[in-house]
């Protein structure tokens, strides 16, 4: 049989006809390109022959074969279905051979009377010049034409093959674009830190002028320089000592300048964080250096290894090489080993990767580079033109021993070494945090699948698949279970990993309006400190204490201010960074109870309602008829006030009735009514009515784009757990698990309960029964809102002092109560009949708490911590253990490390198993339903669902 390669061998003679020879190329041609199925054959062949002597041989092909068989030629397989489809409904399909043109004119003249042939024979011979033409009966000529639209459909088939092949060139090389990117994000962000001081620098000398840079930019600008050179002359001073630091070996292993702005960086980091009294403790910064050290290192020397494979563009490619390097590295050590040459077999593993540091090594490099900081950074007051006094050159950070309460509310404390910064160094702070670094923000490309316990999300930096917090025993758990009983809780991680996000540019805009115009509306910050109040001039000792009390209130609320403005500019940093981007992803781990969280800290989708507001989903779909009515009740949802407790069609009505507010609050966001303000969510309802508004607006409302997350709240989960586990109706009924014409409502329950409680309390004797008078007092006040955080936290092992904070923090935003010693006291007092109205009506939930603190009791006096394995095989181990102290010394202090020790701690283990087994089977369940909604093509992030979906 010819194989098709042998038709591009067919010539044609110049005895042919121009025409023949035309039709018949073009009809090889469509021969060679078109296939069918292979259960079928095709003559594709147009034959056309003179029937007069004199004219020449219609039958154009020479076959250049010296073999006595017949030459037959098969059709390929078809790949196009329309074009199989076709070829399947021919019928007679024929076996087709090609005679040469000397053939086909004996042929004509044999068969000129015939109508078709159903198969042609040409016999060959290699001694006969004359070959015999053989033709099986019924002879019949040969006919078989193209329909006309068999060529339009092979273009267009071919066109969307050549296009596809293009959309698909084209998305990889964007993607590799964007892996690039996202590779240089997380490897060299401290190397370019360097390159911009540097620059500043050189401008600075250049021009003989301090450059107008933000605070603390300024500041860096400042430091960087000397604290380079102190750590410069550090590395060459453990070089040439005899007798080397500990940390010797390490120190040396970045350069000077990069372990300068790390130090910078991190230590202004912890002074953000919102530490009382401008403090930072310091073991907690030379741990936090140190790890941020040896981070840098192990990224630097990977760098180093691969850089003679920088000219490969996959970086799996590279991993491959370094691992069968490794290999041959193994064997070459073996070798030397076996053959007693210990000393060459050393050599060749000194450079090889370093074990971890521990916690030791860390806080003695990290406590050396805080005291370099210590010695060489400056600050100086701004300089009075009219004054001629040498200026103020202060130390911008000081080592001193401070008392601090070892608990918050205990009166236990102890002594700590700190570094206190300079009050000039956080004036502007939170105003320029934007431009400090952040490096596990989110990423371009979608995330390394987890394959292990150090192994997935980001690609280069630090990524584990637990947050032990150093727990040994959790580490060793995880470390000894197979990847196969893990694998549906790296699926779950790799579906919340995948949903694609981008930053919702109106909401953002808004945003940053309100902030640059002093925040305090739509729940913002204020961006100024609320005033110190002078000393009185009276020497009343009662007017003095009030002072005292009044200013450490002020001082207090000042510092939590500084501390939310810090954090409000490290989510609009973030924001301003992604905006222009087409997406991005969040790499999710977990906490040691089986919880799923972004690893981006700062701006995220679990976090406050400016984030929610600012982010939505980067792959919209047209709302439908379901996903505008879902559109609509999202937007009562977020509204609150207690329309989201009203039914769906209740819902519905009320956005109809404030479709004008709706459409004020999406064209004019800033200088309309601002109705969106009253939402309990202001950020959220915003955006949402904007989705909404262009929907409406629209000629098809049900085809407009969404991109808005449509939030599925569970009615307090924990609650529903337990009404689940105790299989009990009227508790499931109060948490809807029980289907009802309205949602129930459990806050507001427990409201009524507590309101009963104190109404009662209200009409006892005040002198037998003091609550009476804080009864009178609260029984206005009370309403779901009070309530809430009290009852959904219950389940998950609140306190009293919790439950005392909760609810003080909403008296204070209420502000009927002024004085604080009434305040603290009501507070004490709402608490206690929170917690009982609890009890009361989830008694069941209660008892199965009570027994299940029991079993960890039981466990834990046989000093073993309490393990279980979630539903998706997650192993679970409680880390409460006595934790022993660990003192180094160190060139700054003596510093104290806490070490997990062998004894269990009882009582923690009893009261935390309850609510921290509840937190797995919660964090099981939403992974559960993240890889279900995968399945069903909706998008999903923690309990968000996508607005746009009919399935909603």
């Amino acid at each position: 049989m010819a194989s098709a390669a042998s038709i591009s061998q067919i010539q044609y003679p110049p005895t042919c006809s121009t025409s023949t020879t035309t039709a018949t190329r073009k009809a090889l041609n469509i021969f060679n390109t078109k296939r069918d199925d292979g259960s079928s054959k095709i003559l594709h062949f147009l034959h056309s022959c003179s029937s007069s002597s004199s004219s020449s041989s219609s039958f154009p092909v020479n076959l250049k074969s010296s073999s006595s068989k017949p030459t037959r030629l098969r059709p390929r397989p078809l790949q196009d279905s329309i074009q199989s489809n076709f070829m399947e409904n021919i019928e007679n399909s024929v076996d087709f051979h090609i005679p040469t043109c000397e053939q086909e004119q004996n042929f004509h003249q044999r068969v000129e009377n015939t109508e078709t042939c159903a198969d042609l024979v040409i016999p060959r011979s290699e001694n006969s010049t004359n070959h015999q033409l053989m033709c099986l009966e019924p002879r019949r000529r040969i006919f078989v034409q193209d329909p006309p639209w068999f060529s339009s459909i092979f273009l267009k088939g071919l066109y969307k093959r050549i296009k596809l092949q293009e959309y698909r060139e084209m998305k990889k090389r964007k993607f590799n674009l964007l892996r690039r990117r996202q590779v240089k994000q997380e490897t060299e962000a401290w190397e370019r830190m360097v390159d911009e001081y540097k620059e500043l620098e050189a401008k600075m000398i250049e021009k003989r002028l301090a450059p107008n840079l933000p605070h603390i930019k300024g500041l860096f600008l400042g430091w960087f320089g000397p604290l380079s050179e102190a750590i410069e002359r550090e590395q060459k001073m453990q070089r040439t000592k005899k007798q080397k630091a500990a940390y010797a070996p390490h120190i040396e292993l970045l350069p000077a300048d990069k372990v300068a702005v790390i130090v910078m960086h991190k230590m202004m980091g912890l002074v953000m964080a919102g530490h009382e009294d401008r403090c930072v403790q310091v073991v907690q910064a030379a741990v936090h250096i140190g790890m941020a050290i040896e981070q840098e290192i192990r990224i630097h020397s990977f760098l180093e290894k691969t850089k003679n494979y920088k000219r490969k563009k996959i970086i799996a490619d590279t991993e491959e090489v370094l691992s069968k390097e490794k290999e041959l590295l193994r064997k070459r050590v073996n070798s030397l080993i076996k053959s007693k040459r210990v000393m060459e077999a050393q050599k060749l593993l000194k450079n090889e990767e370093t074990k971890p540091w521990g916690r030791d090594t860390q806080a003695k490099l990290g406590s050396r580079l805080v005291e370099l900081l210590i010695e060489t950074a400056y600050v100086q007051h701004p300089v009075n033109p009219a004054d001629y006094s040498p200026p103020d050159v202060r130390p911008a950070f000081r080592h001193r021993f401070k008392t601090i309460l070892k608990h918050p509310g205990q009166k236990t404390t102890k002594r700590y070494g700190v570094v206190e910064c300079d009050p000039l160094v956080l004036e502007g702070l939170d105003r320029s945090a934007k431009h400090m670094l952040i490096p596990y923000v989110p990423m371009l490309v979608p995330p390394k699948k987890w394959k292990g316990y150090n192994k997935g999300g980001y690609l280069f930096l630090p990524s584990y698949v637990m947050r032990t917090h150093g727990s040994r025993k959790q580490q060793e758990a995880l470390k000894s279970v197979t990847g196969n009983c893990m694998k549906k809780v790296f699926e779950a991680l790799d579906t919340l990993g995948s949903t694609k996000w981008r930053v919702n540019k109106q909401v953002l805009s808004v945003l940053e309006s309100i902030w640059v115009s002093g925040g305090n509306i739509a729940g913002l910050v204020d961006r100024n400190d609320v005033l110190i109040p002078e000393k009185p001039l009276s020497e009343d000792m009662t007017e003095v204490q009030k002072w005292k009390w009044s200013v450490r209130k002020a001082k207090k609320i000042n510092q939590e201010r500084h501390s939310q403005r810090c954090d409000t500019e490290l989510k609009l940093s973030v924001a301003r960074r992604m905006k222009d981007e087409e997406g991005f992803y969040y790499p999710h781990n977990l906490d040691f109870r089986g919880r799923a969280y972004p690893m981006h800290p700062h701006l995220n989708h679990l976090s406050s309602d400016v984030c929610r507001g600012v982010l939505e989903f980067a792959e919209g779909r047209p709302l439908g008829k379901s996903g505008l009515r879902w559109l609509k009740i999202h937007l009562a949802n977020l509204f609150s006030g207690g329309v989201e407790k009203l039914s769906h069609d209740g819902r519905l009505a009320f956005v109809e009735n404030h479709l004008y507010e709706i459409f004020d609050s999406a064209e004019n966001p800033i200088n309309g009514s601002r109705w969106w303000l009253t939402a309990e969510d202001p950020f959220q309802c915003l955006a949402a009515c904007i989705n909404l508004s262009e929907a409406l607006k629209s000629s098809s409302p049900h085809s407009v784009i969404s991109h808005l997350p449509i939030h599925q709240d569970g009615s307090c989960n924990g609650l529903q757990h337990y009404a689940a586990l105790g299989r009990n109706t009227l508790e499931a009924a109060a948490v809807n698990l029980v289907a009802g014409e309205k949602p129930a409502d459990v806050y507001s329950e427990i409201a009524v309960r507590v309101h009963e409680i104190m109404k009662r309390d209200s009409n006892k004797d005040p002198s037998k029964h003091p609550q009476a008078l804080l009864a009178k007092i609260l029984i206005d006040q009370v309403d779901r809102k009070l309530v809430k955080q009290t009852v959904m936290t219950s389940v998950y092992g609140v306190t009293f002092v919790g439950a005392r904070e909760q609810i003080k923090r909403r008296l204070e935003e209420k502000g009927h109560i002024t004085d604080d010693r009434q305040l603290f006291a009501a507070a004490c007092y709402a608490a206690k009949v929170t917690l009982t109205a609890l009890g009361e009506i989830f008694e069941a939930a209660r008892s199965i708490m009570g027994w299940l603190g029991d079993c960890a009791k039981v466990i834990a006096s046989e000093n073993q911590p309490v393990r279980w394995t979630t539903p998706l095989g997650l192993p679970v181990v409680q880390p409460y253990c006595k934790n022993e102290r660990h003192l180094i010394r160190t060139s700054l202090q003596v510093l104290a490390l806490q070490r997990e020790g062998n004894l269990v701690k009882i009582r923690k283990q009893r009261t935390a198993f309850p609510p921290n087994f509840v937190h797995s089977l919660d964090g099981s369940h939403m992974m559960m339903t993240a890889v279900a909604c995968r399945d069903a093509g909706l998008h999903f992030a923690g309990l968000s669902f996508q607005s746009a979906l009919e399935s909603v």
